[in-house]
């Protein structure tokens, strides 16, 4: 099923937060109307006519934005605006058009009345359309905003990875130059993988990408531990088209080394498991947990809240990572939203 894209502006109008607010927003208008100066006849019965009729238009409005949400995905931010501004005014002629075919004879008016609702009807939709569409674009700027100060904040801990990484791969190539100086020039070449993913690749990039970049990383931490390192790959068949943030499990891989694997003698055993769910992808990694009291070599501590940031980013707080202990062993689960997944509330 297609969908809007995560980052488009009609996302805010499906939260229910938004419909209750144009609820109430609505029957506010209601009581403006009903109390304003010149309305006839009994101002209860103007106030529930009018309510009925506001909340149509604004309901009938949304409707029309959200079967129109496909067509409108690739819209400027300015044509959805107008978009909206259209559909108010069309549902405001569409909901007066009807009452008046529905009630005019059970509920009549003195000559002009039906025409002269419709009018005021339409005029408090062009007000409040117009001053929807100043808010949205102030809105939508500083959400912008917020996102280009969210991204400058990844690319600082990016910048702080990638070296702790780099410094990592050229003592254990460093290593291996006279031991095993065949598997030098592989490393490197893993190495080149990386790096290319990583300064000159794209910010987001399949899972399925993601994952073999995670393997090279494995690779080549395997020249270095050799039989201390086991790894455990659970994958279906078919890796579930959904887009990560570049190196997201790499540098939780590379957790799971440095403090399991690298903190016992005998090494251990990383699990990477990929499953689904409703509406979900999951990745876990997993590790062995050394023995209490060994503190072992403390890391930067960027790799967990960098993957944290990134992918809450990404996928506008819908995915996150979480980090538990199970038994003996340490958990990173990483849940990714599939495509038509429910966006939350703000």
């Amino acid at each position: 099923m297609t969908s809007t894209p995560p980052d488009s502006p009609l996302d805010t109008l499906w939260h229910p937060r938004t419909l209750a607010w144009v609820v109430i927003a609505g029957e506010g208008l209601a009581i403006v109307l009903a109390l304003a100066p010149g309305a006839e006849g009994n101002r209860w019965v103007h106030f529930g006519l009018t309510s009925i009729l506001m909340q149509w238009i604004s309901l009938l409005a949304m409707a029309l934005l959200y079967f129109g949400r496909r067509p409108l995905a690739t819209s400027s931010h300015q044509t959805l605006a107008y978009a909206a501004l259209g559909s108010l005014l069309c549902s405001t002629w569409f909901v007066s058009a009807a009452a008046w075919l529905v009630l005019h004879d059970a509920w009549p008016m003195a000559d002009g009345g039906w025409a002269s609702l419709a009018l005021r009807l339409t005029g408090v939709s062009l007000t409040v359309g117009l001053l929807g569409l100043a808010a949205f674009q102030n809105h939508w700027r500083a959400r912008q905003l917020a996102i280009r100060a969210k991204q400058a904040e990844l690319e600082a801990l990016q910048a702080r990875i990638r070296p702790h990484f780099l410094f990592n791969t050229l003592n254990t190539g460093a290593a291996l130059v006279h031991q095993r100086p065949e598997a030098v020039e592989q490393l490197l070449l893993d190495l080149s993988d990386l790096f290319r993913a990583a300064l000159a690749g794209p910010q987001q990039i399949p899972l399925e990408d993601e994952l073999a970049l995670a393997r090279r990383y494995l690779e080549i931490e395997g020249l270095r531990f050799r039989d201390r390192l086991r790894v455990e790959w659970s994958l279906p068949r078919t890796i579930p088209d959904v887009t990560v943030p570049a190196l997201t499990i790499q540098p939780l891989v590379e957790n799971a080394i440095r403090h399991g694997v690298e903190r016992l003698p005998r090494g251990g055993e990383v699990e990477i498991t990929v499953s689904t769910a409703p509406g979900k992808v999951i990745v876990r990694i997993s590790n062995p947990v050394p023995a209490p009291g060994d503190a072992g070599r403390q890391g930067h501590n960027v790799g967990l809240p960098a993957a944290q940031e990134r992918v809450e980013a990404l996928t506008a707080g819908r995915g996150s990572v979480v980090t538990q202990r199970e038994g003996d062993r340490f958990v990173a689960t990483v849940r990714l939203p599939t495509a038509g997944s429910p966006t939350p509330r703000e």
